[in-house]
């Protein structure tokens, strides 16, 4: 009770400090045009503990400037685990236009809390949402609202009664990344973490600036973050996560990554997450009868988990987050998220002899240096005999070529070994570690038909995008490919396909022929032939995502990512109905040659009856910088000119 009642005061204090504007009620309208809420204050205060329990209350004021945004305010959420958060509204109140107030929750108010079951999808854990209905609101009418949490996001295994399961996994740390950001307005934002003396925060801005202030106090130390007047970036497409981008604060008390190693290592040890069991070491004997080498055995072994084990995440109670599940549960069910199959592959790789790891990574954001929680997909590390480690993720590789995927390019990641490690980051992808060739050759007739075979072979992630053709029952296979073909030129009569097994990717590429006709294709004339080469339509253009850039965007501000980095080489040699003498585009195109991206194309005729086509793309990273737009889109603008500008070719 003496605890309670000093905190009480604290986040009284720490609250008056943060109160509304007086000029709240008479904003300017004008700077807010086109928005649907504007935030008038938002004031977090937490209160850490020496074992790491922290206690959060935050206080907001949210003023309705349009019906969309009164819409979408007339039900507030917390979202929550139970397993490891409790939450609570302390007092919600609205603030209506005639001056009245109408309390919900808090001095008198009696709304109902409702605690329902979070909508999911694909991870079914214990999620769950408390809401209370604010019911109709109208413009200018302010919605007011005072929450607590404590706990933390994750949940460890294990039966705990108490207070002691809110504590987070790295016991007596506390963490947290504050988005400084926001959809919509906010005039001011406040972040308050009173910090035992017997802690040190290490604490960094990143994408802006903050006021700041440390006070002490006999117990703690105050750290008080300030930004006023948060206005929404105007984002452009393609661009990176908002964390990586816009103003955020990162805070941690763990002393390096080295600590946070160590800690997951240990966590997944002592529980026994990898220990295989005689069933799995029979599993593994059998798959790796026919292994040749080292490379082959952790190949193996990361293919099978990744095709044999479904990605579908259930709630196993007090064990989602950072302990994985065990060998033994994860071989019977054959059904768990991304830790599940990592902890899978790892005691599979130990069954084999080998030394494997968990270790942690962020996928869609950059990790930081500060040490928080910056981590959301769990993976495996595995030691070979020369002591260098290799990443493998069974969660993105299903039916692709590649253990590790090349989709996680310049992504950080965290070992979880016994003597601890260091941040670090993927490395880039060679370019032509993923192409994706398209090679023709036809013949065009004196009546304009257009006859011929084309073939689209391509590797790495290039791979994993044609083979998507396959993604579904094999009774729906040819109707599939007939379409990449139909989507081109619906007139087009299918004659033969043929394709690798898909069955058997591992052994090589995928490759598919088409055998067609394409009548009225081309114009022919007396003087002229008129047609754009078949290979040169952006087939199978599911395998090349940067033709999904907007290329009318002249310049970017901020970073961009594609889904891979990528070689596109294409060439057709056609048989022309006559003698021409020369090659007419109605675009004059240059090469580009620059470090992120090269582009050259080209027409040339051979004794005037044969047309020979060529064009070749390089996009060499995955995340690119402002400075490399100019170069990329003008080869992605070129690809798609060649694409609808027919060429000409005279007599």
């Amino acid at each position: 009770m003496k605890y309670r009642t000093i905190l009480l005061s604290i986040i009284i204090v720490g609250l008056t400090a943060v109160a509304m504007p007086s000029s709240a009620q008479e904003m300017v309208l004008p700077k807010y045009k086109g928005y649907h809420q504007v935030t008038l204050f938002d004031s977090t205060q937490v209160v850490m503990e020496e074992s790491g329990l922290s206690h959060m209350v935050r206080h907001q004021r949210i003023r309705m400037i349009d019906l969309t945004g009164c819409r979408n305010n007339n039900v507030i959420k917390i979202d929550y685990d139970p397993l490891s958060a409790y939450v609570e509204f302390r007092e919600v109140k609205v603030h209506r236009n005639d001056g009245s107030v109408t309390t919900l929750i808090g001095n008198g108010g009696n709304a109902t809390v409702y605690d329902y079951i979070a909508p999911a999808r694909l991870i079914y854990w214990g999620a769950s949402q408390k809401m209370v209905e604010v019911g109709h609101l109208e413009p200018g009418e302010e919605v007011e609202m005072t929450t607590y949490r404590k706990g933390f996001t994750y949940a460890l295994l294990g039966s705990q009664d108490d207070d002691s399961r809110y504590i987070p996994p790295m016991r007596g740390h506390y963490y947290d990344i504050v988005p400084f950001w926001a959809s919509q307005p906010v005039q001011l934002k406040v972040y308050q973490a009173l910090i035992p003396n017997s802690k040190h925060l290490r604490y960094e801005v990143y994408n802006g600036t903050l006021d700041s202030n440390i006070t002490k106090t006999e117990q703690h130390t105050v750290y008080t973050f300030t930004k006023s007047d948060i206005m929404p970036l105007k984002k452009e497409p393609q661009t990176l996560a908002s964390n990586d981008i816009e103003c955020k604060l990162l805070l941690s008390t763990a002393p390096n990554w080295q600590s946070k190693s160590t800690w997951f290592y240990n966590v997944n040890e002592d529980y026994g997450s990898f220990s295989p069991t005689p069933e799995l070491k029979t599993l593994v004997g059998k798959l790796l009868s026919d292994a040749r080498s080292e490379y082959d055995s952790i190949a193996i072994l990361t293919h099978w988990v990744a095709d044999n084990m479904r990605y579908a995440g259930i709630s196993m109670g007090e064990g989602e987050g950072y302990t994985l599940h065990n060998a033994q549960m994860n071989l019977t069910d054959r059904c768990g998220v991304c830790k599940d199959k990592a902890s899978l592959l790892i005691a599979m790789l130990r069954a084999a002899g080998f030394k494997a790891y968990a270790a942690m990574t962020m996928a869609g954001e950059r990790i930081d240096p500060i040490p928080a929680d910056q981590f959301n997909h769990s993976v495996c590390a595995v030691q070979h005999r020369n002591g260098h480690y290799e990443l493998l993720d069974p969660t993105w590789v299903p039916n692709v070529r590649e253990l590790w995927s090349s989709a996680e390019q310049q992504q950080g990641y965290l070992m979880g070994l016994p003597e601890g490690a260091t941040l670090m980051y993927t490395p880039l992808s060679a370019a032509d570690k993923h192409y994706i060739r398209i090679n023709g050759t036809s013949k065009i007739k004196k009546d304009g038909t257009l006859q011929g075979t084309i073939t689209i072979t391509a590797e790495g992630q290039s791979d994993k995008a044609v083979r998507g053709v396959f993604s579904c029952r094999q009774s729906e296979w040819r109707r599939n490919l007939e379409l990449e073909l139909l989507k081109i030129d619906p007139r087009a009569v299918i004659t033969k396909v043929t394709h690798t097994d898909n069955d058997r990717y591992l052994e090589q590429p995928v490759s598919i022929t088409y055998h067609y006709r394409i009548p009225e294709y081309a114009t022919v004339t007396a003087d002229e032939l008129i047609f754009i080469p078949l290979s040169a339509r952006n087939f199978y253009g599911r395998a090349m995502s940067h033709l999904g850039f907007d290329t009318t965007l002249t310049t970017r501000n901020y970073p961009f990512r594609d889904q891979c980095s990528r070689l596109v080489e294409i060439s057709e040699r056609i048989q022309l109905p006559d003698t021409y003498s020369r090659v007419i585009f109605a675009h004059r195109m240059h090469g580009i040659v620059t470090p992120a991206v090269n582009y050259g194309c080209s027409y040339w005729l051979d004794d005037g009856k044969t047309l020979t086509f060529g064009e070749s793309a390089m996009f060499n990273k995955r995340i690119y910088n402002a400075a490399d737009w100019p170069a990329f889109r003008q080869a992605v603008a070129n690809q798609k000119l060649l694409a609808n500008t027919p060429v000409i070719l005279t007599k």
